[in-house]
C-alpha cells in the first residue's frame, strides 16, 4: 500500500517533466522561426476549436487553432496547424508567417515577441517546477512520517 505514496507522485512528476519537455521545444520552435529572417504569405484554410474539460462541475477550456498553407521561397507548398492564433483571422484570410528554411512545417503566424514568449515560457517552468518539488516534499514527508524500516513490510 505503501508504493501507492510514492507512484501517484512519480507518475506526476513524469507528467509534468513531459509537459515541460514540451513547452521547450516550441519555445525553441518559436524562436528559431522568428531568428530565421524567412516571412512568408498564407492564406487561412480552416479554423476550427478543440474543447478539452467540461466534463461533471468542471470548466470547460477553448482552444483556437488555424490551418495555413504557404509557398517557400524554394517553392515548396508547406501546410501546418496552429493553436491560439487571434479570433479576427477567418478562412481566406492573408497573414504573414515566419519559417525556419530547414524546417518550414513547424512555422509561425504569431508575430514575433521574443520577450512575451520568453516569459510564458519560464512562468510555466516555475509552475511546474512547484509541482515537482511539492511532489518529492509529499514522498519524503511520508518517507519519514509513516514508512516502516521493513521495505517488504506488508507485502504477501
Amino acid at each position: 500500500m505503501d508504493v501507492f505514496f510514492y507512484a501517484v507522485p512519480g507518475l506526476i512528476i513524469t507528467v509534468v517533466v513531459f509537459a515541460a519537455v514540451g513547452i521547450i521545444r516550441r519555445s525553441l520552435e518559436l524562436r528559431h522561426a522568428w531568428n530565421s529572417g524567412l516571412t512568408a504569405e498564407a492564406r487561412c484554410l480552416r479554423t476550427y476549436t478543440k474543447t478539452s474539460g467540461g466534463a461533471g462541475d468542471s470548466s470547460a477550456s477553448t482552444t483556437l487553432h488555424h490551418v495555413y498553407e504557404f509557398r517557400t521561397r524554394e517553392g515548396r507548398e508547406v501546410r501546418f496547424d496552429e493553436s491560439g492564433g487571434p479570433s479576427t483571422v477567418v478562412e481566406g484570410d492573408i497573414v504573414t508567417v515566419h519559417y525556419a528554411a530547414e524546417r518550414p512545417e513547424k512555422a509561425t503566424a504569431h508575430a514575433p515577441s521574443p520577450v512575451k514568449a520568453a516569459a510564458g515560457t519560464i512562468g510555466m517552468l516555475v509552475f511546474f517546477g512547484v509541482i515537482v518539488v511539492f511532489c518529492i516534499g509529499f514522498m519524503v514527508t511520508f518517507h519519514t512520517a509513516f514508512a516502516s524500516d521493513d521495505p517488504f513490510a506488508g507485502m504477501p
